[in-house]
């Protein structure tokens, strides 16, 4: 079996979730072209993984989940995954500039291959690119948009003072 699609009605807007026998590939704004699962029941890998994908963001917009344990498959250059590693460690809550992560990977010119990379990155709100702002405390850009990047700062408490 390929890869499965699931949608998820979220307070940001429909999620369309992707998984495979390896991991949770996406958390897409969009859908995908990959098969939609009919269901979520079974034991076959991908919908399990589907399952424990929705439940665990269930919990994050209800604010009973700061940090997901999903297995995960992700596809981008070496650039990117290192990016992305530093996404995933950016606490619930905090954000980072993108000067920030480009010093992080060791790599302090890189900072617009960083927002490039942090634009790319499949797995929204798993990885969360959305606590990536500008130096100088604005928004800076988001795949979902900038009224759903506020959202989700929003539902994680961030300090966003700066911002208004």
């Amino acid at each position: 079996m390929d890869s499965l699609q699931w949608k998820l009605d979220s307070p940001v807007g429909p999620l369309y979730l992707v998984a495979s026998w390896i991991g949770l590939e996406g958390v897409h704004w969009q859908k995908q072209k990959t098969r939609m699962a009919p269901h979520l029941r079974g034991d076959e890998k991908p919908a399990v993984i589907l399952r424990q994908a929705t439940e665990q963001l269930e919990e994050y917009f209800r604010g009973e989940r700061r940090s997901f344990d999903i297995p995960l498959s992700t596809r981008g250059t070496e650039f990117q995954k290192k990016v992305w590693k530093i996404l995933s460690q950016i606490p619930y809550g905090k954000t980072f500039s993108y000067t920030e992560v480009a010093v992080k990977i060791a790599n302090a010119k890189a900072v617009r291959a960083v927002g490039s990379a942090n634009g790319k990155n499949p797995l929204s709100i798993i990885v969360p690119c959305h606590r990536v702002i500008a130096a100088d405390g604005s928004l800076g850009g988001y795949a979902g948009g900038l009224n759903r990047k506020g959202k989700l700062l929003q539902l994680e408490k961030a300090d966003l003072s700066s911002l208004f």
